[in-house]
């Protein structure tokens, strides 16, 4: 369970903020009364609400990462949105590679990175996934690789943060109507109803958050299912210990 049961007051980091998901969470988070949120990108955008301090941030650059960490006064939600899909094949290691290097090591770095941070705080992280981390897209199947990579990594944070009061939250989107997306002819959410999802599940304490229609049809089953009770089996090898 989360110990965040309202984002106001809060302060939070979100990768990836210049645009979809992540522009619409910084908005999100503001309109719930954030008292200060981190937009983090390669190429921030300036925003004209003071709460919000742009961060230049390219999450697969462990210099960059800790400058943001010396910049950011305090966090109490850290935000793994920044994510890469390219639309290749299997054939080349190098696109594969690409994908973990921001999907799974980005949020591992930003995780590690922030963790003393987030332990102060009892805050939470909040990892953007995806369904393809159930079943794989094979459109697009270096992505899919990666996510369900950053699934399991989710996983084990959980497992191992809970010793420091840390919570972990998975995020299974299904499509949404961001660049990624754009030109499949499926139905789409709208970046702001998946943003208003998933800081309602962050409230809620939800441990995996399904914040639109097409993940919502796999939530109930999910939850209850053997792959779920595995999973808290598992973590309860762990035992109480702290994560430094």
């Amino acid at each position: 369970m989360s110990n965040i049961k309202t984002i106001a007051n809060r302060s939070v980091l979100v990768t990836g903020a210049n645009r979809g998901i992540g522009q619409a969470l910084v908005e999100e988070a503001l309109r719930r009364g954030a008292k200060r949120v981190y937009a983090g990108a390669r190429r921030p955008l300036a925003h004209p609400d003071e709460r919000v301090t742009p961060l230049v941030l390219d999450i697969t650059d462990p210099e960059q990462i800790g400058e943001a960490v010396d910049k950011v006064e305090s966090l109490d939600i850290l935000i793994n949105n920044a994510g890469l899909a390219l639309y290749d094949d299997l054939s080349d290691r190098a696109v594969l590679e690409q994908h973990l290097a921001v999907n799974l090591f980005g949020t591992w770095g930003m995780t590690r990175a922030f963790l003393p941070s987030l332990t102060r705080s009892r805050g939470a992280v909040v990892n953007v996934l995806s369904v393809a981390a159930f079943a794989a897209l094979p459109i697009i199947p270096a992505y899919s690789i990666s996510k369900a990579a950053a699934l399991s990594l989710s996983q084990s944070l959980r497992a191992l943060l809970a010793g420091n009061g840390v919570s972990v939250h998975a995020v299974l989107t299904g499509p949404t109507d961001t660049e990624m997306s754009r030109d499949l002819d499926v139905p789409k959410a709208s970046p702001q109803s998946v943003a208003r999802a998933i800081l309602d599940g962050v409230e809620r304490g939800d441990e995996d958050i399904f914040p639109d229609p097409m993940s919502e049809t796999v939530a109930k089953d999910w939850r209850s299912g053997a792959a779920k009770a595995l999973e808290r089996q598992n973590a309860a090898l762990v035992g109480p210990q702290l994560v430094g």
